[in-house]
């Protein structure tokens, strides 16, 4: 009987509702699998958590650390007083003391565990934290089979203009994160321009990097978890995600609406939607929707299940990325729209993973100000959408097999072999 290669994965969640990150990060579990590896996981999402083929263990905080006594007075200083020493401990530790504890949780987790039974060992992050990564630097006899998993710049000042944002203890943070890409045995992108942008500031990626893109969910999507404001019978227009203050929906919404009044029969059969949680753009929109009965925004947070039914049932989906010189960044619902193989509206800036991976010819992708191109994109959909509404497809098998279990085999094999010879 042949024997699995195994997995030992370090994830501080395995819930799919509190972010798009998670959700990525579960697809890449649920590809392992599909790759023929053995995978056991060791989360920290404080509830138990089961996936199909996947050994799930929830590891459970600390609290009998002086990090963690620290960690509740910070908590209760600031619900009882107000009083906030979060940016002081972030400038003096580099991070919260709550961080340190959970990476010393998560530590004592994984050295229940021997190196010599696992053929690599991953730390997959969301967000702003590294806590899994801090686990690893804590941990040196797994070093030579650490995949360290990366999914934006960081620190934060090292996002592209025009984000701005400089984090506390932001030195400590560089520093910190300098060791991961000196102590891991490989640093691994979702994107190549990510790669090529982190690159610029830690020279030591350019001989241990792996670039494995979100994966394909292959989930099955059931009818029945449509919402009743969602017709599928209409032509459909979708952007499913939280609109971050430089996500700026007024060039779709404005394309949208010059596509209504030049195509009458539109105003009956076509719908625009916004899914996500608030923003600085919800008043705009509920304006919007007020006037314009084709448009919906959602008021919040709108279950996975849901949007990835929707996503799946949609004539066009939406890719938004911030106004910037470039985005580095593939967004992890880039690999949901792929595989529902219908067209693709891209709007960003001329320097863009998602933009790379299309390729230069595909028609739907345009820049911020292209207002009257995408009315004439929506036109040239929905005549087609019209005439015959199966042939409305994406129709990329290349980037259905660049997001797929069987190319991220090919990746993670040559890795291992590399790394025994």
């Amino acid at each position: 009987m042949n024997i699995k290669p195994k997995i030992l994965v370090v994830i501080e969640s395995l819930d799919v509702n509190d972010s798009s990150g998670t959700k990525g990060r579960v697809a890449l579990l649920q590809s392992f699998v599909k790759s023929g590896y053995e995978v056991i996981a060791l989360h920290y999402t404080q509830r138990d958590v089961k996936i199909t083929d996947i050994e799930c263990i929830k590891v459970t905080e600390r609290r009998d650390t002086i990090l963690f006594i620290l960690s509740r007075i910070q908590r209760l200083l600031y619900r009882w007083f107000k009083i906030d020493v979060g940016s002081w401990v972030d400038s003096k530790f580099g991070f919260s003391f709550g961080f340190f504890n959970d990476a010393n949780s998560l530590k004592r987790a994984v050295t229940k565990y021997n190196p010599t039974d696992f053929d690599m060992i991953w730390t997959l992050s969301k967000g702003n934290s590294y806590r899994s990564h801090k686990t690893l630097l804590l941990s040196p006899k797994w070093h030579s089979k650490w995949y360290a998993y990366v999914h934006d710049p960081y620190p934060q000042q090292l996002y592209p203009r025009p984000y701005n944002y400089v984090p506390y203890g932001f030195r400590k943070k560089r520093n910190f994160f300098r060791e991961i890409t000196l102590k891991a045995k490989y640093i691994v992108f979702p994107s190549q321009l990510l790669k090529d942008w982190m690159l610029s500031y830690y020279v030591e990626i350019a001989r241990k990097s792996l670039i494995i893109p979100h994966q394909l969910s292959g989930q099955n999507v059931s009818g029945n978890t449509l919402p009743d404001y969602f017709d599928s019978n209409k032509f459909n227009v979708l952007h499913a995600g939280n609109l971050l203050d430089l996500r700026d929906p007024k060039p779709v919404v404005e394309a949208f609406e010059l596509f209504l009044k030049q195509s009458p029969s539109a105003k009956k059969n076509a719908a625009l939607f916004f899914l996500g949680k608030k923003s600085i753009f919800s008043n705009y929109l509920k304006i919007k929707a007020e006037k314009i009965p084709q448009i919906y925004a959602s008021q919040d947070y709108v279950p996975f299940e849901q949007v990835f039914s929707m996503q799946q049932n949609t004539s066009v989906n939406i890719i938004l990325e911030a106004t910037s010189e470039i985005s580095p960044f593939l967004p992890g619902k880039f690999a949901h729209c792929v595989e529902a193989d219908v067209p693709i509206l891209l709007i960003g800036p001329h320097y863009s993973e998602c933009k790379r991976l299309f390729g230069s010819e595909y028609p739907y992708s345009f820049e911020f100000d292209d207002i009257n191109k995408i009315a004439n994109a929506f036109h040239k959909m929905y005549d087609q959408w019209m005439e015959n509404k199966e042939s409305l497809k994406l129709n990329r098998p290349d980037l259905q097999q660049y997001l797929s279990a069987k190319y991220l085999k090919e990746v993670l094999e040559e890795s291992t072999q590399n790394q025994s010879s």
